[in-house]
């Protein structure tokens, strides 16, 4: 459960997108999250050449040739120059991984090249790389090629958008399901709150990837956190009207997976049925 003082201090937060403000709320989700890992973890798993290029496998069994687990891949944040699929310290991500193994899915968190010395389309590129990696080795690690949740926060998500418009090349199959939380999915239209750091990935491109999401052929959650900053908010509905994660800043929705919250019960509810239609 999330205590009702760190519904009250995200609330007196606000929009507030500050280092100290995103220092505090990661500190308020380690002590809930905890070192919460899978029961099985298989790290550093290479899905190309670059040392970047890595993902880490979380399941609640060992790794099981000619089993068919779903596969869920999650693409971290960190504003196009940084982020990590784990942090050593705060145990982010590998809830996310957890949680992922704990409705019976392989959980993959991955990491990805970042900006500026890697520029567009090299996030969009990584996530179908990560992907076709994930579908050459289920036939080892027990997944199902096809059934794979994309699920992408933030700059995460923008480059889950990027890989489903095409932008890094052709859209890996075996697709099930899209989860964009907060991302940035029309550039040229990021507000001015937000546009120094998308810059220095896209470097002034106009390549939205809002067609091809409103265009996509299998189920969509598309949220926002009710305290994201409004930026958020307007990518979003370039798409579709969003789903709100009450209560969340920008970052707090994913630190919560894994806890007893309504966001991770809604999106876990949202993946079961778009698993269960592919």
């Amino acid at each position: 459960m999330i205590p009702a003082d760190v519904w009250v201090a995200l609330r007196e937060h606000g929009r507030s997108f500050t280092p100290e403000v995103v220092a505090a709320q990661r500190a308020l989700f380690a002590e809930l999250v905890g070192p919460v890992t899978a029961p099985v973890v298989m790290r550093d798993v290479a899905y190309g050449p670059h040392e970047r290029q890595r993902l880490d496998l979380h399941t609640t069994a060992p790794l099981e040739a000619g089993a068919s687990r779903p596969m869920l891949l999650f693409v971290h944040g960190g504003g196009f120059v940084g982020g990590e699929r784990r942090d050593p310290v705060q145990r982010f991500y590998d809830n996310v991984g957890a949680w992922a193994a704990s409705h019976g899915w392989i959980g993959a968190t991955m990491s990805y090249r970042l900006a500026p010395e890697h520029l567009w389309p090299a996030g969009a590129e990584d996530v179908g790389f990560a992907v076709r990696a994930l579908r050459t080795q289920s036939p080892e690690i027990g997944g199902d090629p096809d059934r794979i949740i994309l699920f992408g926060h933030s700059a995460g998500a923008a480059h889950v958008a990027g890989h489903l418009a095409g932008h890094g090349g052709a859209i890996e199959p075996g697709l099930a399901g899209v989860v964009l939380q907060s991302g940035i999915y029309d550039p040229a239209t990021a507000e001015e709150e937000i546009a120094g750091m998308v810059a220095l990935y896209y470097g002034g491109r106009d390549v939205s990837a809002v067609p091809a999401l409103a265009a996509l052929p299998v189920p969509l959650w598309l949220g926002v956190g009710e305290h994201d900053p409004l930026t958020f908010y307007g990518q979003a509905a370039r798409v579709a009207e969003p789903r709100i994660a009450a209560g969340h800043s920008h970052f707090t929705s994913i630190y919560s997976l894994g806890l007893d919250a309504a966001y991770p019960a809604a999106v876990a509810e949202f993946i079961q049925g778009a698993l269960g239609s592919a």
